[in-house]
């Protein structure tokens, strides 16, 4: 499986623009900026869509673990903050914060544990991530 987008720049990195597009159709033309990524311009951002990804990504990967261990999820909400530094080499994605909150058919706490901690390592966004990633998981 292969899945596609393109990014189109123009201009200087300051006051240039681009677009985004995917192959899908969700992103067609999406704008990006210098200032949506460092101030508060309109349009999106690497980061907001690597958050989006390890969001979807982990939410899915967790649902797969959990109904392999009997307990029936209902609701996976995830939500990701990717931490962008400047660095010495450069801006770094330095961490993600997931904030998961699950309904379960069957509420066991240990399962629920060992199956977050497999999807935080095994979700394959987070296998291609080089930064610290954290989960915040409860059952609600």
């Amino acid at each position: 499986m292969k899945r596609k987008a393109s990014a189109v720049w123009n201009g200087e990195l300051k006051d240039g623009k681009g677009a985004l597009t995917t192959e899908s159709g969700a992103l067609s033309n999406t704008q990006y900026s210098f200032s949506t990524r460092f101030e508060n311009g309109v349009g999106t951002n690497p980061e907001e869509l690597i958050a989006a990804a390890h969001a979807g990504c982990f939410s899915m990967d967790l649902s797969s673990r959990l109904g392999h261990a009997g307990l029936g999820p209902k609701k996976i909400d995830t939500s990701a903050t990717v931490t962008l530094e400047k660095t010495d080499p450069g801006f770094t994605i330095t961490a993600i914060q997931l904030e998961v909150k699950v309904e379960l058919e069957d509420k066991d706490e240990k399962k629920f544990n060992e199956a977050v901690a497999a999807a935080k390592s095994g979700c394959p966004v987070s296998k291609v991530l080089n930064a610290d990633i954290s989960v915040n998981a409860v059952l609600v």
